[in-house]
């Protein structure tokens, strides 16, 4: 009898086939305009290409998955925290 694991770290990040939910809607929409374009498409060539995105696709989404520091640019805090009130007019 096959035993499944329990998903117990689901506060860090519901995964499924190892995505994020947000990347796995992209990979799912992604699917399903291939096959639309599979079956309104006539040519072997068109299929094999559809294929071949949808994995690289996927490849490509794992890889951001696995190391988010790829797509980090910005620095997370900013160089001064200050509790004064941001504003326009000058005072002095």
């Amino acid at each position: 009898m096959k035993k499944y694991e329990v998903y117990k770290n689901i506060r860090k990040r519901a995964v499924i086939m190892g995505l994020p939910i947000s990347l796995f809607a992209l990979m799912m929409t992604s699917v399903i305009g291939s096959l639309l374009l599979i079956i309104f498409s006539f040519s072997f060539l068109v299929i094999i290409c559809v294929f071949v995105v949808n994995a690289t696709l996927y490849v490509a989404l794992t890889h951001l998955t696995k190391n988010p520091a790829l797509l980090h640019f910005k620095k997370v805090f900013p160089q001064t925290i200050s509790n004064k009130k941001v504003t326009q007019l000058y005072y002095e």
